[in-house]
């Protein structure tokens, strides 16, 4: 513990006479890498089994889609990976903005206007809002909701208690989830039931939300609370980043709590179990761990080796991530494609779904790349 204080208030010293608005490019282009397997990337890959029947793609084709209940494939990383950027992204933002006015109520008015943005828009990407049927609409239901319901909890953390009592209240709310499952009976059911039916979060959401129950085996309302544990970590590699300790200092850190956060996600899966529908806290942790190395990765990158071409795509990709997220799930851009690379079916055969696909995906990447060159970002 002393060892943590210790680093802590080199962080906090660092952080003194930062420039907020200082970007670091490694974290936009992760962005971009998240996104671009939301938007065409899962399609492109999943089409590759079609071609080769291979094992080698049959395992691509799996990792390419969410774990069934237990366990965890490559896809389970996409939604955490977004909640953890939001959270590096909020140091920066809310740095910016308090330099240029310290009162919290201008960033109140901020926060509260773009949970409400996430919200509605998350009710009609997967809430079914759109259909202006009061009795199909889903109130809870989708990755942008969680987004809102992270950044609130982040946001209250962050503007309320300094960082050494950031970490104790986000530990607690692993805690508390924990408690819950461990506490609360599910009536009929007991305690600690971890099966698709029977836990304490989804009898929750049933019990809440009524009809407006999204009908799957996500949990929303008690996972809010891990939604939050994931935007904080995020929100304390953001400190990190914005620290003045030197690059190689903030790599073997990402690396260090990467490698402590999987093995204790992983060995704490043996008395909690990983699951990504009900967003426990082993996933919490393993999820974490497997963000502060891919962020590793990238930052040994682009930001000490300097290696910066390779990543122009994502970073155009992830200039515009809630416009590319929501337009994707709203736009079938493959019939657009299919206009272009349709009459290619007859002569490509078995790779036409891999065409259509990174078709697709080209279609939005245009619209993303003009977006980015004549400066027009869509920020909430």
């Amino acid at each position: 513990m002393i060892a943590v204080r210790q680093y802590v208030n080199r962080i906090n010293l660092g952080l003194r006479g930062i420039n907020p608005g200082e970007r670091v490019l490694s974290v936009d282009a992760l962005r971009g890498f998240d996104m671009f397997w939301i938007i065409g990337g899962q399609k492109i890959f999943r089409s590759l089994d079609e071609v080769f029947h291979s094992p080698t793609t049959q395992w691509i084709s799996r990792q390419m889609d969410h774990a069934e209940w237990f366990g965890f494939t490559f896809y389970d990383l996409i939604m955490p990976l977004f909640l953890y950027l939001v959270g590096i992204s909020m140091v920066f933002s809310f740095n910016k903005r308090l330099s240029k006015d310290p009162s919290r109520m201008m960033l109140w008015k901020h926060i509260l206007t773009r949970v409400l943005w996430l919200w509605v828009l998350g009710m009609v990407v997967q809430g079914k809002l759109l259909t202006y049927d009061f009795a199909a609409i889903k109130l809870y239901s989708n990755t942008l909701q969680a987004i809102a319901a992270g950044y609130l909890i982040a946001a209250i953390i962050i503007l309320y208690f300094p960082m050494i009592r950031q970490l104790i209240a986000t530990m607690g709310l692993l805690v508390i989830y924990w408690a819950v499952f461990a506490l609360v009976p599910v009536p009929g059911i007991g305690v600690g039931g971890f099966t698709p039916d029977g836990n304490i979060a989804i009898y929750m959401d049933k019990l809440v939300l009524g009809s407006f129950q999204d009908g799957t085996t996500y949990s929303w309302l008690l996972s809010s609370l891990n939604f939050g544990v994931t935007t904080m970590l995020g929100v304390f590699t953001g400190y990190l980043l914005q620290s003045k300790i030197n690059g190689m200092e903030k790599l073997v850190a990402l690396l260090v709590s990467g490698v402590a956060l999987t093995v204790l996600g992983i060995t704490w899966q043996i008395w909690h179990p990983l699951i990504k529908h009900l967003w426990t806290g082993s996933f919490v942790l393993f999820s974490g761990g497997l963000c502060f190395l891919l962020l590793a990765a990238f930052y040994y990158l682009i930001e000490i080796r300097r290696y910066r071409k390779w990543c122009s795509m994502f970073i155009v990709v992830g200039s515009n991530a809630i416009f590319a997220y929501v337009s994707s799930h709203i736009f079938d851009f493959r019939l657009i494609a299919k206009v272009f690379v349709g009459g290619l079916e007859q002569y490509v055969g078995a790779w036409y779904p891999f065409t259509l696909a990174l078709g697709g995906f080209l279609v939005l990447y245009l619209i993303l790349k003009l977006m980015h060159d004549t400066k027009v970002f869509v920020r909430l």
